[in-house]
């Protein structure tokens, strides 16, 4: 990741100490080409930074922004290569400063290759600090460092979710927030990524937000059964039902873990919030026909029953509020086989039993609920 340039001409009118930078960079350049070792190249380096030492301090050459590009240059190249951490360090300064004035006198940017390669190596330099610093738990340092280079390059995706962890780590989570959204700008497509952030958002309490954010994760992961059923719990409590149901609809069959709660939750919207009776005791019955211990789905469909049951004792229909009202019992008793400790089952079968004057269960149901 270390950036290099070919040889970079300069005028014959000005001074040695230039020229001899010059040659430098060409002297480096054939070096790597040749795969030479780090203290070569440190050596090569060194010819260029004592002529520049030269040159910033010459009246007329310290006014050339040449002089801080190939000063910037040579040192954040050194930052990278040199053993020694406490001279990388200098020469990293170095360079930070050096690319300032260079920006400031290359007022026609004449300077590009140059000062375009020192930045990218200062960069490469605060990555692996910002690295090292991650790995001894350093959050603050690691965020700061790395920060700076998702700022330098907001297309990297994985460098952008490094940011937002270090971020959690220190509890910034505005900035967790801002570096998961650059991520996902960048067309990052693992869910987890959605996931975090809309919990970040229903955090803040911007549920519109969230939900966006699960609809922009399905769009990249069709059928998720992990965003789909955050998507639609969501949904539900902010009581999106029309697009809940919509929602659920469209994934039927496409998971089969999560089949059976789709099947429920269908049935419940259709029960509580559209009021189709016969739709919620079709998805009621797909979802137990996949689990036939799934004691939520039988509480739901004897609530079916019994609504139906009271519908046709108001219209006088009594064969069929009679044949609601046993559908509702059967139902309960095996819910109350699989959960034989729920209240809400047992009293709505001492109101069943009442209807029917059943009073030897009921009583027998009333002294069970006493013992709990």
């Amino acid at each position: 990741m270390i950036f290099l340039i070919g040889t970079y001409g300069f005028s014959m009118a000005q001074k040695s100490q230039l020229l001899i930078a010059q040659n430098t960079v060409g002297k480096l350049q054939s070096s790597l080409d040749r795969k030479e070792d780090s203290k070569k190249q440190i050596s090569i380096i060194g010819e260029g930074i004592k002529a520049l030492d030269a040159a910033v301090k010459d009246k007329k050459t310290k006014k050339y922004p040449e002089t801080w590009a190939l000063q910037a240059y040579f040192s954040s190249y050194l930052a990278l290569i040199d053993p020694n951490e406490t001279s990388a360090q200098k020469y990293f300064e170095l360079a930070l400063k050096s690319i300032d004035t260079a920006k400031v006198l290359d007022k026609f940017q004449s300077n590009t290759q140059l000062l375009d390669a020192s930045i990218n190596n200062t960069h490469v330099k605060k990555l692996n600090d910002g690295q090292k610093a991650f790995d001894k738990n350093d959050y603050y340092t690691a965020f700061y460092s790395l920060k700076d280079v998702s700022d330098y390059k907001p297309n990297d995706t994985t460098l952008a979710l490094n940011v937002a962890n270090c971020a959690q780590k220190i509890q910034a989570n505005e900035q967790v927030v801002f570096y998961l959204e650059r991520a996902k700008a960048g067309g990052i497509k693992n869910p987890s990524v959605y996931q975090q952030l809309a919990d970040l958002y229903v955090f803040k309490f911007n549920n519109d937000a969230a939900i966006k954010v699960l609809e922009d994760g399905l769009k990249l992961n069709p059928y998720h059964p992990f965003l789909m059923n955050d998507y639609i719990n969501l949904l539900l409590d902010n009581e999106k039902y029309d697009k809940a149901l919509l929602a659920i609809a469209e994934n039927f069959g496409t998971e089969r873990r999560s089949s059976r709660l789709l099947y429920y939750l269908f049935g419940y919207l259709q029960q509580a919030e559209v009021k189709n009776l016969k739709q919620a005791e079709d998805s009621y019955l797909k979802a137990i026909n996949l689990d036939q211990n799934y004691f939520d789905a039988y509480y739901q469909l004897a609530l079916v029953y019994i609504q139906n049951a009271n519908a046709n004792l108001k219209s006088k229909n009594l064969n069929q509020y009679k044949n609601f009202l046993n559908r509702a019992e059967l139902t309960l008793l095996r819910a109350n086989e699989i959960n034989n400790n729920d209240i809400n089952t047992m009293q709505l079968l001492i109101e069943i039993y009442n209807r029917k004057n059943r009073l030897d269960l009921v009583q027998e149901l009333q002294r069970r609920i006493r013992e709990f």
